[in-house]
């Protein structure tokens, strides 16, 4: 279920060496391409270059998953900023509800997987950002972006000295107001988000470092739509007349939706364009350097982060054919219907206190051959009962769809209210001690290992009251403690040596514990509480020319014990839904290839290929009276083959770049009987350099104009024959259409 609503389009599979640009190819689409790399070899890099996750192709709002062949709920992207999470937890509170990239940032990056596993403990890639601080000197930066859909996006950010004695200051605002490509029948944005934040710096004397007080606040909400669209033969899918793919919504026309609140049994009106859907959180951040007298660096950061969560999210579970006799009217005019009728579940969570706390600590200093880093990491997490609300209604299938009244609704038109709401309420805290080391053990051979220790505690209540038809809590004692603690350990070995000159090759393992959270909690058992494992394991070869820089690497990956819910609809009655818990294990096995070549002078080219083979392992389950075993079936809304064709060419004061994504077909389904046709996803801009101090940028987002579906189908989980489901109606996520956007970028 939560897969369903953070996924975004997934790229390029593993660490390859190489760091994307430090432009504005931040969350907001990209104005720049990929800018030629550093060498492989230097161990001593914490960041990938040519890695342009700031390109996303399904939404404006959230950085792209780096793929490594996991879906991206077990595995993907974590955004730091300042060198700690912007959130503890994706969920309830998502990232880009208090963080986007912007000009308040002084320097966004793609931090390694291992870099992640030895000061984090966590598996994946990490964008790596870092607040803009107070200048010596007055500086203001900005950045406009609209588009030919109507968004506009203003960011802008002032710094300078406020007094002789190294007092700075900084302070800035992002305001976005993007209505997407698709039309809500109830407002006009689909996502509104305003970030704004001030500070102060010290810098101190005989340039010993220095500390930045900044504080932020942070107001969002957004909504998405899936695409309606018929599904045919070899994957692929057709407009229907009446559905634009990416153009029109499938969000009920008046925004609204009733529920029942599981903790008093009071039923309620939402809106999800209104406070009802709208986060807000106040961040503190302390942190800095200081240059020891005994030349070590001691670096800080810490947090204090409170939110305020609310959230509505609409997720379509199947499409059916209904006749007059079966009774449906619409819920404005009570007029008869028959049609097709859309199954929509409701996901309501009313205001939820969340606090975070959060300290890194380290020191580091060059020895001889070794670069040491020693460190300390302390998060604590309090969530204040958690609950998601459920409720299920029919609506029209169309453009901006009306709520239908049915037999087995309310009055309202809603019908099995807190079938498989959730509920948890706790603590938890993780603390870890890491060290890492870059040792050049010769002028061929490099080394660069850590280890990160981890102690992980919860507290809580939860409940193992089942969540019929109509439930909600009355009695005190149907909460249960938890009470768990679990030590956990994470690290990496990389090896790098050089054969000759230019040419190479390296070696790479990386192993993460983890067990289970507070939101493991959520439904009414208990959950498994053993030790999750992540071994991982490349081996490659590297090859450095003044023309080319290459790596071609295969890589192991497991990870066991992961945990998914979903929302499984009953293969014989598409109006029958169940709410599902699954343990499984994945493993896959990948081959990537990329290099970056400058054959002359102005043209940069990157290229990356990469051939994955990512399977579901001992993942079976009961549901609707029967059992299913998925074990060896793909995983879901994964491509086995991956590319990227990334070309750059500079004249004067121009800059011409594209950039080409092909994904091999997709499995939307988990028995792999539903699948999406190969496809491309374009990019492509023209960026004009006006002087030193202001920039403009063109870009043009899928200019093949590719109209498909991508991702999953929701509600096809169980279904085995995809014979009879050609030029049936289904519903699954979308790359966005074709969309010109222009910004302005000035820096004084």
């Amino acid at each position: 279920m939560k897969k369903l609503i953070i996924a975004t389009v997934c790229m390029a599979f593993f660490p390859t060496f190489e760091a994307f640009s430090q432009e504005d190819k931040k969350q907001q689409k990209a104005t720049d391409t990929i800018k030629p790399t550093t060498k492989i070899v230097e161990t001593n890099s914490k960041e990938e270059k040519n890695r342009n996750v700031m390109l996303n192709a399904a939404n404006n709002t959230s950085p792209r998953d780096v793929n490594i062949g996991l879906p991206s709920t077990v595995g993907g992207i974590t955004i730091l900023e300042n060198d700690l999470p912007v959130v503890y937890f994706f969920w309830p509170e998502l990232p880009n509800k208090t963080w986007r990239g912007s000009v308040g940032l002084e320097k966004t990056g793609l931090l390694k997987m291992d870099q992640l596993a030895n000061t984090m403990g966590d598996l994946g890639f990490a964008v790596n950002s870092y607040s803009q601080t107070g200048t010596k000197e007055q500086k203001i930066k900005g950045k406009f972006t609209t588009s030919n859909f109507g968004w506009l996006q203003g960011d802008v950010n002032v710094s300078g000295p406020i007094s002789k004695n190294g007092w700075t200051y900084t302070a800035g605002a992002f305001m976005n107001y993007d209505p997407s490509t698709f039309k809500l029948g109830f407002t006009r944005n689909a996502d509104e988000t305003k970030i704004f934040r001030g500070g102060v710096t010290k810098y101190f004397n005989e340039d010993k470092g220095k500390i930045s007080i900044i504080y932020k606040y942070s107001d969002s909400y957004n909504i998405t739509t899936p695409a309606v669209f018929q599904y045919g033969e070899n994957g692929k899918v057709t407009e229907l007349d009446n559905f634009d793919i990416g153009k029109d919504s499938y969000v009920v026309n008046d925004g609204k939706v009733k529920t029942k609140d599981i903790l008093t049994g009071e039923y309620k009106w939402s809106n999800l364009a209104g406070n009802d859907n709208r986060s807000s959180a106040h961040n503190i951040d302390v942190f800095g350097n200081y240059k020891l007298d005994n030349d070590w660096n001691f670096k800080f950061s810490t947090r204090a982060h409170f939110a305020k969560v609310k959230m509505i999210n609409i997720i379509p579970l199947s499409i059916f054919a209904a006749d007059a006799s079966q009774g449906y009217t619409l819920a404005s005019t009570g007029q008869a219907y028959s049609g097709n009728v859309g199954t929509q579940l409701v996901l309501e969570t009313p205001e939820t206190p969340v606090t975070n706390i959060a300290g890194r600590f380290s020191i580091n200093k060059q020895i001889q051959n070794h670069n040491l880093t020693f460190g300390v990491l302390e998060q604590f997490y309090k969530v204040d009962k958690f609950t998601s609300n459920r409720s299920f209604f029919y609506q029209t299938v169309e453009a901006q769809p009306e709520r239908l009244i049915g037999q087995n609704t309310d009055s309202d038109g809603f019908y099995n209210y807190n079938a498989g709401a959730e509920y948890h309420s706790g603590t938890e805290n993780k603390l870890s001690i890491y060290a890492t080391d870059d040792w050049k053990v010769s002028d061929d051979f490099k080394l660069s290992y850590g280890l990160h220790l981890r102690n992980h505690m919860l507290n809580g209540e939860y409940s193992l009251t089942p969540r019929t038809v109509g439930f909600n809590f009355t009695d005190a004692n149907q909460f249960n403690k938890i009470d768990q603690n679990f030590y956990q350990i994470a690290g990496s070995l990389n090896a790098t040596y050089n054969i000759t000159k230019k040419f190479g090759v390296l070696a790479n393992f990386q192993y993460n514990e983890e067990n289970t959270r507070l939101e493991s909690y959520s439904q009414a058992f208990e959950p498994n509480t053993h030790k999750i494992k992540s071994p991982l394991g490349a081996l490659g070869l590297f090859w450095n020319t003044d023309y080319l820089q290459l790596i071609s690497q295969v890589t192991y990956l497991k990870k066991n014990n992961n945990l998914a819910r979903y929302n499984l609809v009953n293969p014989l009655n598409s109006s029958e839904a169940q709410t599902t818990t699954v343990y499984y294990d994945i493993e896959t096995v990948g081959w990537t290839t990329d290099f970056v070549v400058n054959p002359f002078k102005g043209f940069n080219l990157h290229y990356l290929i990469t051939f994955q083979n990512p399977l579901y392992k001992k993942f079976n389950f009961d549901a609707f009276g029967t059992s299913y075993d998925y074990s060896d079936k793909n995983v879901l809304g994964v491509a086995k083959v991956l590319m990227e064709v990334d070309p750059s060419y500079t004249i004067d004061k121009f800059k011409f770049w594209a950039s080409f994504r092909y994904f091999s077909k997709q499995y939307a389904n988990l028995t792999n009987a539903l699948y999406f046709a190969p496809r491309w996803e374009t990019f492509g801009g023209i960026n004009y350099t006006v002087n030193k101090n202001i920039n403009i940028g063109a870009t043009v987002i899928n200019f093949l104009n590719q109209r498909g579906a991508s991702g999953t189908i929701n509600g096809a989980e169980l279904i085995t024959d995809a014979t009879p489901y050609y030029g049936k109606l289904m519903t699954g996520t979308y790359i966005m259409p074709l969309t010109g956007q222009l910004s302005v970028n000035f820096n004084f």
